[in-house]
């Protein structure tokens, strides 16, 4: 690629960028295709198609994005974390669990243990077997001989899905009695997390009988579980899968505006919020308006595009 070409590409790839987090998702779909073709060697435009298309719950569209990117960059971390995350939200629970095994290995390949773990460890939700179980005990191992409330953060949330709390059971305590390896606050973080694991897992079972009633309010309430807890990925997860098969559901997206605030993405919360008010004028539902204008006025004052709302 000589430079002009190059700095085309770069400035193609910028200006997907900023219509992202803009919120003109047309425009960043045009500008990272640009891109793609500047540059039919790079992985990063075909991840950013792909995160912008999961925001348009073009699930299978950003499937393919994010599968040119590992063609180009098979150990590419945003390419195999997208990949799993949308063939998570789409029910393809074998297929992303093989994706994070993926991810770990590259993870665990650059000495970053925790999230090594962290990413075994949501192969292991999804799919449970004697080789991933495994892989995660052998992490954690590895995690106890480091310092850091990185590590222990890591092996809380393992040890959740490795030896969930019986009842009556403090939580952050094996069956079999073992130390503590964490503080008190992160060990009591456990219990919503296995709460979530197993809303989701009912929620699954509903959607195989084909419940989707059943299945939606049990996504979403695993989605809550999992932000309690801290685990929003999780909680992204559950909620992206709702909308694969329930895209206006409400309590789904008023959901992910509380993630996106809690992972800092304000403009794409301010884009759901705009979103939620046109579906609340549009059906006439006042209590999903009165509760948009309260995150409105609370989280977007500055914003004249939802200030307005308040007026």
């Amino acid at each position: 690629m000589n430079e002009a070409v190059f700095e085309q590409y770069k400035e193609a790839l910028r200006r997907g960028h900023v219509a992202a987090q803009r919120g003109r998702l047309d425009l960043a779909i045009d500008a990272y295709a640009e891109a793609a073709t500047l540059a039919p060697d790079r992985p990063v435009p075909h991840v950013g198609l792909g995160a912008v298309l999961v925001r348009l719950a073009r699930l299978n569209d950003a499937l393919v994005a994010y599968d040119r990117a590992l063609d180009r960059a098979p150990r590419d971390e945003a390419a195999l974390g997208g990949r799993a995350d949308v063939l998570a939200a789409a029910g393809r629970r074998v297929e992303a669990a093989e994706t994070l095994d993926r991810l770990s290995e590259v993870q665990e390949a650059s000495r970053r243990v925790a999230d090594a773990c962290d990413s075994a460890r949501r192969a292991l939700e999804q799919a449970e077997s004697r080789s991933r179980r495994r892989h995660v005990k052998d992490l954690v191992a590895r995690l106890h001989e480091m310092d850091g409330q990185g590590a222990e953060a890591a092996i809380a949330r393992a040890m959740a899905v490795l030896e969930p709390p019986r009842r009556g059971t403090p939580a952050g305590r094996a069956a079999d009695d073992q130390e503590e390896t964490v503080g008190e606050a992160e060990a009591g973080a456990e219990e919503p997390v296995v709460r979530g694991v197993e809303l989701a897992a009912d929620a699954m079972r509903a959607l195989d009988a084909g419940d989707r009633d059943a299945a939606r309010t049990g996504l979403v309430a695993a989605a809550r579980a999992h932000a309690r807890a801290g685990e929003t990925d999780a909680a992204l997860e559950s909620c992206y899968l709702v909308l694969s098969f329930a895209p206006d559901d409400s309590e789904t997206h008023l959901a992910l505006v509380d993630l996106y605030l809690t992972r800092g993405w304000r403009p794409h919360a301010a884009e759901k919020l705009a979103l939620l008010a046109r579906m609340a004028e549009l059906t006439g539902d006042a209590e999903v308006r009165d509760r948009v204008l309260e995150l409105a006025a609370t989280n977007f004052a500055d914003d004249p595009r939802l200030a307005a709302l308040t007026a």
